[in-house]
């Protein structure tokens, strides 16, 4: 199920209150965890197979796909000095270690929305003794630059912004999967018979 952070629900509290005169009553989500639009609607903007969700003091309204890609994510607003914005994401899983949480949120909010512009997706696996041991999936499993993306890219980013990072490992098995770039026959290199 979709959520809110209370921030989120107060800055669209606020954006209702100032168009509710002109009928406006509630949200309208639309998109995937790569790309989002939301908007203020009125309630007979509802379609029949909208998805419909109440917060207190508002109600949201998903289409069948819209819902479907966004379940279990989360709306936020970010109001800082660099941007300022409602942001949808998926939480990270929980992590015990809190610089683990950090990897993952990084990626989260810095990697991956890129990388899955791409088809790609970017995860941690495990942070143990310094060492984070990431995974890569969809186009980013067997991809050509996933290395590349990997070291000039994902470690730099990671080991500026985490300091106990000293290494960051690929565990991704390239060759498995259902579209991978490289099959079992390329990996092997023919110096090696």
């Amino acid at each position: 199920m979709l959520t809110f952070t209370e921030l989120a629900k107060e800055r669209i509290l606020k954006f209702l209150d100032l168009q509710r005169d002109q009928g406006v009553s509630a949200l309208r989500i639309a998109g995937n965890l790569t790309e989002q639009k939301l908007w203020l609607v009125k309630a007979e903007d509802k379609q029949a197979n909208d998805v419909v969700l109440s917060e207190e003091g508002f109600d949201i309204y998903l289409d069948p796909l819209s819902a479907q890609y966004l379940e279990d994510a989360q709306v936020d607003f970010i109001d800082d000095v660099m941007k300022s914005g409602f942001r949808v994401y998926k939480p990270s899983p929980h992590w015990d270690d809190p610089i683990a949480q950090q990897i993952q949120d990084l990626l989260d909010q810095q990697v991956n929305p890129g990388v899955s512009s791409h088809g790609g997706n970017i995860s941690l696996e495990k942070y143990e003794n310094g060492i984070a041991y990431l995974s890569m999936g969809g186009g980013c499993q067997g991809c050509a630059s996933a290395q590349l993306t990997l070291r000039q890219g994902v470690e730099q980013m990671l080991r500026a912004a985490v300091p106990e990072i000293t290494r960051v490992v690929d565990i991704t098995d390239h060759a498995s999967g259902e579209n991978p770039y490289y099959s079992d026959s390329a990996q092997e290199s023919p110096l090696s018979h």
